[in-house]
């Protein structure tokens, strides 16, 4: 079980690291500047921290109360994710719309490219993360 500082260490890389790819990468691929698409990045970072607390606090809460077993097999893992992440799109594309002054449905189509690299960026992270900081073993 990784500790308390560990996890701290987890998050501040990934988001900061994220917003840095995030601005550059946006930047590069959109007409907006990288002090745009970095505060954007900031901001829904923000959000999508906040949004991991209350959504995972619920699913659990949910799991306590409606489910005998508490293993969390592939099918119960990808209608976690599955809910998180399409949740947390639909509410980027309200953001992006006003933020980007774009319509929605550009904002859709941002969006979607967005949490595409925060697929990709979040496994290739948290790979590398678990070889510079290996996990403690189990006893």
């Amino acid at each position: 079980m990784r500790t308390l500082t560990d996890r701290l260490r987890h998050v501040l890389l990934f988001e900061s690291l994220a917003i840095l790819i995030f601005s550059f990468f946006g930047s590069w691929a959109t007409p907006w500047t990288a002090t745009t698409i970095g505060a954007l990045g900031l901001t829904l970072s923000l959000i999508a921290m906040g949004w991991n607390f209350i959504f995972n606090w619920i699913f659990d809460a949910w799991e306590r109360r409606y489910r005998a077993s508490t293993k969390r097999g592939i099918g119960l893992r990808i209608v976690h994710a599955v809910l998180f992440e399409g949740a947390l799109l639909i509410c980027s594309i309200f953001i992006l719309a006003w933020w980007l002054q774009t319509t929605l449905w550009q904002s859709l189509g941002l969006s979607i490219g967005a949490s595409a690299f925060f697929v990709i960026y979040a496994f290739a992270f948290n790979w590398l993360y678990d070889i510079v900081f290996p996990p403690p073993q189990a006893a």
